[in-house]
């Protein structure tokens, strides 16, 4: 019998088993974590942002329609005094309105509108969102 030189006999090398190494998945959650930060932290700025803004909008909202409440009452009943502190409107929304003199006939009438975030029923400053003002004049 005659045996070919060319041709060594090899044996098969054992088989890597398939699947990751704990190293492998260690370095790719760690990799995927520090992909994900960055994302999680702009989604949670972008929700509190959110958040400011439709509190504005509403005191905004509110502010506008308080003002324009007293502007038509002021027509008939301009020597009524207007002003309020902390007035509950919508929700947590609280309402200040400044009302002074600014001439003989003529009232400055300054609208603050908040978020009532601490649940007190009392506009505190930090809390004021919006703040409107006018100026009246006596129509006759």
């Amino acid at each position: 019998m005659q045996v070919n030189k060319a041709t060594p006999c090899r044996v098969p090398a054992r088989r890597r088993s398939a699947g990751f190494t704990l190293t492998e998945v260690v370095m790719a959650s760690a990799l995927l974590i520090a992909a994900i930060a960055p994302i999680l932290k702009a989604l949670t700025t972008a929700h509190y942002s959110s958040s400011l803004i439709e509190r504005k909008t509403t005191s905004l909202m509110l502010a506008q329609e308080k003002l324009e409440y007293i502007k038509a009452c002021s027509i008939y009943d301009y020597g009524r005094n207007y002003a309020e502190r902390s007035e509950s409107l919508t929700g947590a929304y609280l309402c200040t309105v400044g009302d002074t003199a600014a001439g003989a006939n003529l009232r400055r009438i300054a609208v603050s509108v908040g978020h009532d975030a601490n649940g007190n029923s009392t506009l505190a400053d930090g809390e004021v969102l919006v703040v409107l003002e006018t100026l009246l004049a006596r129509r006759w």
